[in-house]
C-alpha cells in the first residue's frame, strides 16, 4: 500500500510541477514534431469534406467541414512557424492544444446548426478530441495533458449538455445516418474523454521517468553525459540568440584515486556526494552542474570568463575548507579540485570545442600543481 501511495504521489508531483530543462527541451522537440504533423494532417483532412460530398452528404455538411479545414490549415502554419523557435514561447503548448480543440468544437457547432444528431453522434469528429489529448503526450509535460483533457471535457460536455437541455420535452434527436442521440451515449463519450486523459497522463509520467533514469547520474543525482550531449547545445543556442555570456568549467577532483585505494569504493562514493554538496549550490537559474564520469564534472555558468573564474575559485576554496569525513570517528580528509575554463563563443562555438579548450586548461592546472583554476592558455 505504501508503494502504491508513493507512486500516486510521484505521479501527482510529476504531472502538476513544471518539468526540468531536459524535459522541457524534449517537449519543445515534441511540439515541433506535432506542429509538422498538424500541418500535414490539416492538408490531409481536406479529403473529409470531399468524401462527404462524394458519398451523398449534404452541401451544408460539406461546407461546414470545408470551413473548418481552411481555418485549421491557417492556424497549423502559424503554430509551425512559432514552434520552430524552440522554447521561446512557453505558452505555445497550451495555446496550440486549445486551438486544436477549439477547431473541433467549431466544426461541431457548425454541424449542430445543420443537423444536431450529426454533431453529437459523429464518431469521426469526436475521435479528433481523443487524438488531440493523446498527442499532448509529445509535449512531455503533464500540465499540458491535464489542461487538454479538462478543456476537451468542458467544450464537448458543455456542447452536449446545452444541446440536450435546449430540447423540448419528449423531443428526440435523430438522423437516418447518425442514429438517435441519447443521454447514455453522450455520458459514455464523457467517460471516454476522462479515460483517455488519465491514460495519456500516465504515459507522460512514464516517459518522464525513463528520461530521468537515462539522463540522471544515480550516485550524485546530477545530470549525466547524455544531458551534456542533448541539452547543452540548446543552452549555447539560447546564449547566442540572447547575446548572453556562458562559461564552461571542467572540474576534476584532485588525487581522488587515493580515497578509493585507501578507504574503498563506498567511501569514494560518499566523497563524491560530499563534493557535489559543496559544488552544486553554485548553479543558479539557467545554469547546471553535470557529472560526465568518474570524478569529473562540468559546471555551466551564465557569466563572462572573469566572473566565472571568481565563482569557481570560491567553490575551490569552499571544498578545501570543508573536510570530508569518511566515517564517524575517522580522520578528516581534505578534498580539492583543479579546473579549466572555456568561454562561449570566444573559446568555441560548440560543446566539443569548449570541452577541448577547457580540458587543455585543466591539464595546465594539474601541471602547475593542482588545486587551482586556469582560465587562460599558458604562454608559448
Amino acid at each position: 500500500m505504501s508503494t502504491l501511495g508513493t507512486t500516486v504521489r510521484d505521479l501527482q508531483r510529476s504531472l502538476f510541477e513544471r518539468p526540468d530543462d531536459l524535459m522541457l527541451d524534449i517537449g519543445a522537440g515534441g511540439e515541433l514534431l506535432l506542429a509538422r504533423l498538424r500541418a500535414a494532417i490539416s492538408l490531409l483532412l481536406f479529403l473529409l469534406p470531399l468524401l462527404n460530398w462524394l458519398t451523398d452528404g449534404t452541401l451544408q455538411e460539406t461546407l461546414a467541414g470545408l470551413t473548418g479545414m481552411i481555418l485549421a490549415n491557417v492556424l497549423a502554419q502559424a503554430w509551425l512557424a512559432l514552434a520552430k523557435h524552440r522554447r521561446r514561447y512557453r505558452w505555445l503548448p497550451f495555446v496550440t492544444s486549445a486551438s486544436d480543440l477549439g477547431m473541433v468544437t467549431l466544426v461541431l457547432v457548425l454541424l449542430l446548426r445543420i443537423e444536431p444528431a450529426a454533431a453529437l453522434n459523429s464518431m469521426v469528429v469526436f475521435a479528433i478530441y481523443l487524438l488531440v489529448i493523446v498527442a499532448s503526450a509529445l509535449r512531455n509535460d503533464g500540465r499540458v495533458t491535464l489542461f487538454t483533457g479538462a478543456l476537451a471535457l468542458l467544450l464537448y460536455g458543455g456542447l452536449a449538455l446545452w444541446t440536450l437541455l435546449a430540447l423540448p420535452p419528449d423531443a428526440v434527436l435523430f438522423a437516418p445516418d447518425y442514429g438517435t442521440v441519447t443521454v447514455s451515449s453522450q455520458a459514455q463519450r464523457i467517460v471516454l474523454l476522462v479515460a483517455t486523459t488519465l491514460i495519456t497522463a500516465v504515459i507522460v509520467y512514464r516517459m518522464q521517468r525513463l528520461v530521468a533514469m537515462s539522463g540522471i547520474d544515480g550516485l550524485t543525482g546530477l545530470p549525466n553525459r547524455s544531458h551534456l550531449i542533448h541539452r547543452v547545445p540548446q543552452l549555447l543556442d539560447e546564449a547566442r540568440d540572447e547575446g548572453t555570456p556562458l562559461t564552461l568549467a571542467l572540474i576534476d577532483l584532485d588525487h581522488f584515486k587515493r580515497i578509493n585505494d585507501d578507504l574503498g569504493h563506498l567511501a569514494g562514493d560518499r566523497a563524491l556526494r560530499h563534493a557535489v554538496q559543496c559544488l552544486r549550490p553554485a548553479a543558479g537559474p539557467g545554469e547546471m552542474m553535470i557529472r560526465i564520469g568518474g570524478e569529473q564534472f562540468v559546471l555551466l555558468l551564465r557569466h563572462p570568463m572573469g566572473t566565472a573564474w571568481e565563482r569557481v575559485e570560491a567553490l575551490r576554496r569552499r571544498l578545501a575548507d570543508t573536510p570530508f569525513v569518511p566515517e564517524a570517528g575517522e580522520a578528516h580528509r581534505s578534498m580539492t579540485f583543479s579546473a579549466g575554463l572555456a568561454s562561449f563563443p570566444q573559446d568555441g562555438a560548440d560543446v566539443s570545442s569548449l570541452m577541448r579548450q577547457a580540458d587543455l586548461r585543466l591539464r595546465a592546472a594539474k601541471r602547475l600543481g593542482r588545486n587551482r583554476t586556469v582560465a587562460r592558455d599558458e604562454p608559448a
